[in-house]
Order: structure tokens, then sequence, then C-alpha cells
């Protein structure tokens, strides 16, 4: 295949080709005799550990994210199976590894706690004691 540009995942990180182990294999499903003959489906591997795109402080982020698409050796496999063109799966895999890196490079904001304002939390203990003067209503009197 032609040599291909660097996959950009996101403003910072790129994946260098080089770093990406592509296979083709024979598609499953409907297709009929083109799918018998043909190798379109894409498996595009990447490793993690052994990444020069990575920092080790995304590595690890990388690796929390998507342990469970990791194999033993630090492997993120994506698979590409949807069209009937080989490089047009290729795409489609390649973009779908740099979604997941992306995702997995996304810092969560911290959440800072705040106060409730004094007018929701008498807002709330009145509907607690309307609620509780409903209730009380209700109950069956002996007297009645």
């Amino acid at each position: 295949m032609a040599i291909r540009a660097p996959l950009q995942v996101n403003g910072t990180v790129s994946i260098p080709p080089d770093e990406l182990l592509v296979r083709a294999t024979r598609a499953g499903g409907p297709g009929g005799q083109h799918v018998n003959t043909s190798s379109t489906r894409v498996e595009l591997t990447w490793n993690v550990d052994r990444s020069s795109a990575l920092s080790d402080a995304q590595r690890a982020r990388v690796r929390t994210a998507l342990a469970s698409r990791l194999d033993a050796e630090g492997n993120v496999r994506v698979v590409a199976s949807d069209t009937r063109s080989q490089q047009q799966n290729r795409d489609l895999a390649e973009r779908r590894l740099a979604e997941l890196v992306r995702r997995a490079l996304v810092v969560p904001r911290v959440r800072r706690a705040t106060k409730p304002t004094k007018a929701s939390v008498e807002r709330r203990l009145t509907a607690k004691r309307r609620a509780g003067e409903r209730k009380r209503d209700r109950r069956f009197r002996g007297d009645d």
C-alpha cells in the first residue's frame, strides 16, 4: 500500500503509520461470490504500551479508559467490514481508532460541590411539609 500520513487523533496526538498493523481478511455475512473471493474486512491493531505518540500520563489514561479493549500485550484492535471496499474499511477502522483514543484522552472536569441556595432549601422543606400534611389528612381516624 502507499505510504500513509500519521493518524491524527486530536490537536496534540498523532499516531505514526508505522505503529499501525493492518490486516485484511475475508468478511463474513451476505454478499454472494464477492465475499468469498475478496479480503475486504480490515483489522487495525495499535500497541498502546510501545507507542511514541503518547506521553506517560496519556498512556496511563488510555490504558485505564480502554482496559476492556486491550489484550495482554497492550494492543487495541479495531475491525471494519461495513463496505465492500478494503480502502473504505481501512479508513473507517482508522477513524474508529482515532475516536476511541480521542475519547480516552479526555480529562473529565472536577466537580466542585456547591451549597444549595436559601430559597431552594426553603422550597424543598415547604414541599416536604405539604406532602406530610396531605398524608396526615388521608389517615383513618377512629372518631369519624
